[in-house]
């Protein structure tokens, strides 16, 4: 089978095109036919750290979407045929995230991902496609979606009428904005490109702040709510973006904090946390059971992805160019054939 894989060199160069015999099939496992992968900031970082952090090659991405070639003797799940997704945790089904979990996340250092014609997975890893998505669509889902789905309505619960402020404009917040304004909530987010503001507008936020040209876009976001402060903070940035995040929420209000984009260490004035009363939730992706639960609000509320630009397969370092550019407004897709 066909693959790209990351070798141990600088940069972009770390990606290769490969070839890989296929995989045998387990008694409870199933062969998937990969039709679309999609990219997250994650995948940049693994990249980037591919000549320091890898002694063997690796295939990447985390997120794919395809369907059922082969089942395993005792596989009750799926059928072949089947549209099905990979979970990004694929022993992750349900109850707590746990180290063994994390080992096995795709795509990383110790396990290979999606981007690979055949991929083989326990029969629990998989999850059926949304009625009506493309594989394209449905493969933006196990990581930037679930991360959105998870950071609103698992670790926390936005209520209609609530204010939920989110941070930019990559999947995990786009997606975010959708699944917001469908429960009913009011969404204010930030973007220091006026074209994406636009956009965003457009999709549904209330108002959109320049966090460029106020740098305590924070205490802006408290403002535009009478000076209550929002109910929930989405906040993908880390250490950079925790202080104004903080400024933002109201006595009580919840973060959900999912990204380190600006750095995982650093000084953040902890003072207004205990001070005003506020719950700082780490979300990492999602279990199974978090994804089918995902799934049915998609099909019931009717929401399709926000997809920037599809990519083919053997043009896959051009996405992750095209995503390190920043100048994408959701997610960045490849597609095999």
């Amino acid at each position: 089978m066909k693959t790209w894989e990351l070798q141990p060199r600088p940069g972009f160069d770390a990606l290769t095109r490969a070839e890989r015999p296929s995989q045998s099939v387990g008694s409870h496992e199933v062969k998937v036919r990969v039709r679309a992968v999609s990219l997250n900031y994650r995948d940049l970082l693994i990249t980037r750290g591919a000549e320091k952090n890898l002694s063997s090659p690796r295939v990447p991405v985390s997120d794919g979407a395809g369907e059922v070639l082969e089942v395993g003797s005792a596989v009750t799940r799926w059928k072949v045929g089947d549209p099905v997704m990979a979970n990004f945790f694929p022993h992750w089904v349900d109850g707590e995230l746990s180290d063994a979990h994390h080992a096995s996340a795709l795509g990383g250092s110790l396990s290979d991902g999606m981007l690979r014609e055949e991929v083989v997975l326990p029969e629990h890893a998989w999850v059926r496609i949304p009625k009506g998505y493309s594989f394209e669509e449905a493969a933006t889902l196990p990581c930037a979606g679930l991360t959105a789905w998870q950071a609103l309505f698992e670790v926390t619960s936005l209520r209609p009428g609530e204010t939920v402020l989110l941070q930019g404009s990559g999947g995990v917040s786009v997606f975010a904005l959708q699944l917001a304004k469908a429960a009913g909530a009011r969404v204010l987010m930030t973007s220091s490109s006026a074209d994406k503001a636009v956009r965003l507008r457009e999709l549904g936020a209330e108002e959109v702040i320049d966090y460029r040209a106020d740098a305590k876009w924070g205490e802006r976001a408290k403002a535009l709510t009478g000076g209550r402060g929002v109910d929930l903070v989405v906040d993908v940035g880390g250490q950079a973006t925790f202080d104004q995040s903080s400024a933002a929420l109201r006595y009580g209000g919840s973060m959900s904090m999912l990204g380190v984009l600006t750095g995982a260490r650093g000084e953040v004035n902890l003072g207004a946390v205990f001070q005003r009363r506020q719950t700082v939730h780490g979300v990492y992706v999602g279990s199974v059971s978090m994804f089918e639960r995902f799934v049915a609000a998609l099909e019931h509320n009717r929401i399709k992805p926000v997809i920037d630009r599809v990519f083919p397969f053997e043009e896959a370092r051009a996405a992750w160019e095209h995503l390190a550019s920043a100048q994408h407004l959701g997610k960045v897709v490849v597609s095999l054939p």
